[in-house]
């Protein structure tokens, strides 16, 4: 029965193999070997095995599934498809699976079924293969998990604690920030920790507690936090002998790693296979020297490495092509005032160099230059186009002739001064003139220009001055360098005015300046200019004539001296923009414009500006206020406006507190303080204008005002008001007088007046008695005195007929008029008598006329309802009242004519019709009634 079995074991198999060649789509190949093995330290698993041999008779492409298991959990952890041309040689195949959790917290178990890649059926899968963790053995007490105990920075760990048989993991946790923690089951323990929690911490440690308080129940492993090592950088390797070479590199970040965990580097030459005898130093960077022998090309590896890493880099090179010379040595020169001969040695025996000088003006720029020859042993190189008397610093660097490959470390710097020669170019010279008695006072000013040159040790200046008209003597000053002006005396006739510098070898060019004769002054105007943020801006009109143009100023114009400052311009610029590190904001700086031609110099223009203009320095004084009960007139004419201002003084503002908010006076605005406060605001743009008046107030009232200058600069804060009552309305006095007291003292003189005013506008019938007219006694009706009617003359006469007058029985006893004139319309006429006329009516048994006369200086009651018809009428009635009646001295007194007839229409007519008189007075025998 045995001997069966194994015969068919051996049949099985080549019946697989028979049948996999004779049909490609049923190839299989079981698994024959597996084997698994762990890392501990990288926490990897090896996975080796092998298929049946007939599957290494030929190259085939094979496909297999692997999957991994944790034994506790149960579920596969990992698949993988692993896809691989098999050949002859029947070597086992391998597969590594790098674990996330320490492989001693847990057994793993692998399994793996192949296929052919052409093939579409799987093997069986072979049997799990284990790979037992510590959970299984017999620890002495809680252990943590991975053994290694330096953990790569940036990365997430996994930590486990296997507790003893029988113990239950009660705490694992990592200090000083608690972590909730797993368990697999109640003798393991897991711990993930996130790289967040320990950045830029460089160690951690983890705390495991057994569900006991004995010391063995508590175990504590302390993981060091770091990073692999970074990749040797600018790794290069040079000689500069022909016999050493020396590998440089950057060594690069810190890994935080240290003793025997810092960074180790090995060199290793390739094409010798031998591992470099050099002694790696590092400090700013990492170096490594040894002897090369006659060896000329070479390959060069550096590795370095740590727990967490290692990296390398590489370099191929020819030594002849890396020679890195040795600094030259022994420095020295010669000069003359404008060449330097450089000289020194260098130990790179044997090599040609080319060497390059570095030169250092005294302004701090840098110039280079090559030489032209190369050198064996000693150099030397000649500079020129140097300055006189000027210190240079200079050094020198060389490099390999033929195949240059890098300069080699500076020399000595060496500090060289060329000798002395005559003052280069010219002063620049200027002049102040002020007018005095018998001539001018010249102030000279000199400096030395961006063209001069002293090329001396020491400087001097001379002064010399000389009349044009009659070639007198000139005169002749000289000054040390540490002066720059002079001053001095001359007439009104024109000047050359020469300065020249010396040093010890020679004079420079002659600087001229003429001073022409003396004129009138003939002042410019002078205009305003703006100040910006890089300085005061100046332009002028450009004139063909002048071949330059000259613009000064004082840097400190409130001293004296006041620091002189002049510039010179071509012909071709007509602006500029005129800046100084005096210049201050709030200070008004004066600037003249001169053109120059054949060096006489003549004022073109003056200009005046800040800076930066700021508030006025004061606030106008109030000196007078003028009010009236609807204005207040305010003056304050003392306020200067000059150069003393912090700012052009622009005008002026005169706030007012209003009685209304919308600030609704004639020619104000409305203005808001920052504390909400309102004021009209009155604008004055006329600097000169010092007196203003705010009207339509209203009288009686309180207000406060302030006045404040403004600049381009703006205006002081408010803080000081005035403040002034207006007076009351003497208009309204006035009219509250007419209204009041005029009439009261009428109504008194009225009252006073009573008896006065009734007789003359209303006056009472006088009786005929009472009468001086009637003081006579020729004629009387009754007791009562009657006037003739020849004693008057009246102003006006009617007639009427005499038929009416018969009714009355009256003109029996009156006299009758020999007059009688035309009748009108109604009957009657108006007849006029003569001035001084006297006439003589005498009575007359037969009435044939009548006359009646008015004088409106009497007025009676019964003249307000009655015509004087009606009163006829009345007299008809009663002869007793006729003298009553004739004596109304508004009744019309008639004289009928005898021929004069009425109808009784017509006197119906008259009766109804109102009768206008004249008002002129009524004269009897020359006294007034």
């Amino acid at each position: 029965m045995m001997n069966y079995f194994m015969i068919l074991a051996v049949l099985l198999p080549l019946r697989t193999c028979y049948a996999t060649y004779s049909n490609e789509d049923s190839l299989v190949f079981p698994i024959t070997y597996l084997n698994i093995s762990k890392d501990s330290t990288l926490q990897q698993l090896l996975v080796e095995w092998d298929v049946g041999n007939s599957a290494h008779d030929a190259e085939l492409a094979m496909s297999f599934e692997i999957q991994v298991r944790r034994d506790d959990e149960n579920t596969i952890v990992w698949t993988e498809f692993h896809n691989i041309t098999l050949d002859k040689s029947g070597k086992p195949l391998h597969w590594i699976w790098d674990s996330d959790l320490p492989l001693e917290c847990m057994s793993h178990s692998v399994r793996i079924r192949s296929k052919a890649e052409a093939s579409k059926i799987w093997s069986q899968w072979s049997l799990w293969e284990n790979v037992l963790g510590l959970d299984t053995s017999n620890n002495s007490g809680p252990q943590i998990f991975p053994n290694e105990k330096i953990v790569e920075e940036g990365s997430d760990i996994t930590f486990c604690c296997i507790a003893r048989k029988g113990r239950i993991i009660k705490e694992l946790f990592l200090e000083p920030v608690a972590h909730n923690f797993s368990h697999i089951n109640s003798q393991v323990g897991l711990l993930t920790v996130k790289s967040g929690v320990y950045q830029q911490r460089h160690h951690m440690t983890v705390y495991c507690q057994e569900s006991c308080s004995e010391d063995e129940c508590l175990e504590s492993a302390v993981f060091l936090v770091g990073k692999p090592p970074d990749t040797p950088n600018d790794f290069s390797c040079q000689t500069q002998d022909m016999r050493t070479v020396t590998c440089t590199w950057s060594k690069g970040e810190d890994t935080y790693l240290y003793g025997h965990n810092l960074p180790k580097y090995t060199l290793f030459e390739e094409l010798s296979k031998k591992m470099l005898p050099c002694t790696v130093s590092c400090s700013e960077q990492c170096s490594c020297s040894w002897d090369i022998g006659q060896q000329r090309f070479c390959n060069i590896t550096v590795t370095v490495e740590n727990p967490l890493g290692k990296k390398t880099a590489s370099d191929v090179f020819n030594v002849t092509h890396r020679i890195y010379p040795t600094a030259p040595f022994q420095l020295w020169g010669k000069c003359t005032d404008t060449e330097i001969t450089l000289y020194w040695n260098h130990r790179n025996k044997g090599i040609e160099l080319f060497c390059q000088t570095e030169v250092v003006q005294p302004d701090g720029k840098v110039e280079l230059h090559n030489s032209s020859d190369t050198h064996l042993h000693s150099a030397s190189m000649t500079l020129g186009g140097l300055q006189p008397y000027t210190e240079y610093t200079v050094r020198v660097h060389c490099g390999a002739a033929k195949h240059f490959w890098r300069w080699s470390e500076w020399s000595e710097a060496q500090t060289i001064r060329t000798k002395e020669s005559t003052p280069s170019g010219e002063l620049d010279i200027w002049r102040e003139i002020t007018p005095v008695m018998g001539g001018r006072n010249v102030t000279l000013f000199w400096k030395q220009a961006d063209s001069f040159r002293a090329n001396g040790r020491s400087i001097s200046y001379e002064v010399t001055w000389e009349k044009l008209e009659d070639g007198s003597k000139s005169e002749i000053i000289s000054f040390s360098s540490v002066y720059n002006r002079t001053g001095i005396f001359i007439d009104n006739h024109s000047y050359r005015i020469t300065v020249k510098a010396k040093n010890n070898v020679n004079y420079s060019l002659p600087s001229v300046l003429i001073i022409p004769r003396a004129t009138g002054p003939e002042e410019p105007k002078e205009e305003q200019v703006n100040g910006t943020d890089d300085g005061i801006f100046i332009s002028w009109e450009p004139r063909h004539m002048y071949d330059s143009y000259i613009i000064d100023w004082c840097n400190f114009p409130r001293l004296q001296p006041c620091d002189l400052q002049w510039k010179r311009f071509g012909p071709n610029v007509s602006s500029a923009l005129i800046n100084s590190a005096a210049f201050v904001p709030g200070v008004r700086y004066s600037f003249r414009v001169y053109g120059s031609v054949a060096n006489r110099a003549s004022l073109l223009e003056k200009k005046t500006g800040y800076f930066r203009e700021l508030p006025p320095v004061s606030d106008p004084v109030v000196e007078k206020i003028e009010l009236t009960f609807n204005a207040v007139t305010l003056s304050w004419d003392s306020y200067p406006t000059n150069e003393s201002q912090s700012g052009f003084v622009r005008g002026y503002h005169v706030y007012l507190s209003p009685t209304q908010e919308d600030c609704s006076l004639e020619g104000s605005k409305k203005h808001v303080l920052q504390d909400d406060s309102v004021l009209c605001k009155y604008t004055i743009e006329n600097p000169e204008e010092k007196r203003y008046t705010v009207k339509h107030l209203l009288s009686n009232t309180k207000y406060k005002l302030v006045v404040k200058a403004y600049t381009g600069g703006g205006e002081t804060p408010i803080v000081n008001f005035i403040y002034i009552d207006t007076p009351l309305n003497s208009n309204m006095l006035y009219l509250l007088a007419l209204l009041v007291i005029v009439p009261s003292l009428v109504a008194a003189l009225c009252c006073w007046k009573m008896k006065w005013m009734k007789e003359c506008c209303c006056p009472i019938i006088p009786s005929p008695n009472k009468s001086k007219v009637l003081s006579f006694k020729e004629f009387k009706i009754g007791s009562e005195k009657v006037l003739k009617i020849s004693d008057c003359i009246p102003d006006m006469l009617t007639m009427d007929n005499k038929a009416e007058a018969q009714k009355l029985n009256l003109w029996n006893q009156l006299p009758s008029t020999p007059t009688e004139d035309k009748i009108n319309s109604h009957n009657s006429s108006w007849l006029y008598p003569k001035e001084n006329e006297e006439r003589d009516f005498t009575s007359t048994s037969t009435p044939q006329t009548r006359t009646w006369f008015e004088n409106f200086a009497y007025s009676s009651h019964l003249a307000g309802d009655s015509g004087p018809y009606q009163i006829l009428e009345t007299l008809e009635e009663s002869v007793l009242g006729l003298s009553e009646v004739l004596y109304q001295p508004h009744h019309y007194l008639g004289i009928l004519n005898e021929d004069a007839v009425s109808t009784p229409r017509e006197t119906a007519g008259r009766k109804t019709s109102p009768r206008y008189i004249s008002h002129t007075d009524v004269h009897c025998l020359g006294r007034r009634l």
